[in-house]
Parts: C-alpha cells; structure tokens; sequence
C-alpha cells in the first residue's frame, strides 16, 4: 500500500507532468480508473498495471453531497485533489469540470495540490471563449514552471443534441485541433464511441492526441489503442461500481446475510 507523502513541491509536479506527457505519446494506451478519495485512490494505486491517478469530478462531487457540474465548492474539490495526491507517488491528472470561472486560477491551485494534469471541459461554448479557457490553463501552467498536460474534453458530442452524428465528429475535430494550438496534450471526447467514429477522430485530430471514456456499449481499451487512441477513462463508473457493490451488499446484511470470507481489507489506513 501507497504511504503518504508531504505536499508535492511544485518541482516535483514539473518531473510529475513530464512522465504524464509521456504516458499519453506511448504506443500503449494509458488506461487510468478514476477515483474519488485517499481510499478509492489508495486502492487503485497499489494495482500493478497503474501508471497514473486520474480523479472523477462527479465521483468528487457525489462523495461530498453535490450534484456533478461545478456545485461542489472549488475549496472543496481542491482539498479532494490534495488528500488523493498525498496518498501515491504516482503522476495526478484532475478533472475541473469548467474550470470554476477562472481556469488559470483553478490550474493553479490545482498544481498547488499536486495535479501535474487536468481535464476541462468547454461545455459546447463559442469556440473562440473554449480556447481561451484552454489556453489560460496551460499558461498557467508555464508561470509555474510546470508543463501542464491539459486533457481539454470538448462536448462536441455529448452536447450535439439532434444534430447529424457527422457534424458533431467534424465539430470535435475542428475544437480538437484548435485546443492542440492553444497547447492542449490531448483532447478527450466523452460519449461511446464505435471503430469508425474513433478513426476519424483520431485522423482529424492526431495519433495518441484523443482520449475517450470506456462506458457500456464501448471498445475495449485494447482495441482503442490499435485505433490510435492516447487514454481511456471510466469517469464516475468505477464509484458507480463500487456504491452497486455497496447496495447488494446492504440487501443481504438487512436480510440476514454476513460479511462474505473473502473480503479484502482495503482500507486500513
């Protein structure tokens, strides 16, 4: 099991972000189970095929008692990032949802806590107003000395509402590209995603440079990586997971069951 650490200096989330950056060019695609807090991120980081931590906002949120979307203070959030950096020694990527209104401001805290990473969303705003979000949270990043490895998530899809399935792609495409020149590592397009859909993303917007979510009804991660594909993430399903766990066994206790003999210690802190 991990051992806390002191706060990362912000040299360390420098060394942090150039092994991120890496992750996400490797050949291999880098598959990150999101967590939610020091236990989630206790558990997943002791998993021999872990390369990096990636939180879940809605997971963040939820944990808290807040609706997903920003209604969890930024306070709130930050100190999340804080307690789950402190847990591993691995590179940390947040999600900011937005960016709280001030993305620069918000990447810097979040390095503060030890982030080397973050995703923002642009909400299907103008592109012009998406860019600069994208842009302020990279420059950010330069005024702390520390190359921050932005996944900007457009929701060129997820947000397309009833328009043609094609024009949401060429959409995604064109944010990508324009997220990339503001110095985005990698652009996440949320929603599931079939063989052909993922090939022209990643041939519009670049090899390794597209990260996506595994969600039911999705590839696998291996066969997104044979498409090109730099990283998949779970987003809030792997706490779904748990809390449907949690449920099923709260069933059976009220019914008369027991604790099952294998259950693993997992929390022990």
């Amino acid at each position: 099991m991990s051992t806390p650490e002191q706060p990362r200096t912000a040299t360390r989330v420098a060394v942090d972000a150039q092994t991120l950056a890496e992750l996400y060019a490797a050949p291999e695609v880098l598959r990150v189970v999101n967590v939610w807090d020091a236990a989630s991120a206790r558990v997943v980081a002791d998993l021999p095929g872990t390369r990096a931590i990636a939180t879940a906002g809605h997971g963040i949120a939820a944990s808290h008692g807040y609706a997903d979307g920003e209604q969890i203070p930024l306070d709130s959030m930050i100190a999340a990032i804080a307690r789950i950096a402190a847990v591993t020694d691995l590179p940390v990527t947040a999600d900011l949802d937005g960016g709280f209104a001030d993305a620069g401001e918000t990447v810097r805290r979040a390095i503060g806590a030890g982030a080397s990473g973050a995703n923002i969303e642009d909400r299907l705003r103008p592109l012009d107003e998406s860019v600069a979000i994208m842009r302020a949270a990279v420059q950010a990043g330069e005024r702390e000395e520390v190359s921050f490895v932005l996944n900007a998530r457009t929701d060129a899809l997820v947000r397309g509402g009833d328009r043609p399935r094609a024009e949401s792609i060429a959409d995604a495409i064109e944010r990508g590209r324009a997220y990339l020149d503001a110095g985005a590592t990698a652009i996440f397009v949320p929603g599931v995603l079939d063989a052909d859909d993922t090939r022209a993303l990643v041939e519009g917007i670049g090899e390794r440079k597209v990260s996506v979510i595994g969600l039911p009804g999705a590839l696998t991660a291996a066969e997104y990586e044979a498409l090109g594909v730099a990283r998949v993430s779970y987003g809030p399903m792997p706490q779904n997971v748990a809390l449907t766990a949690l449920k099923h066994l709260g069933v059976s206790l009220l019914d008369n069951g027991v604790i099952p003999s294998d259950t693993e210690v997992l929390n022990n802190l």
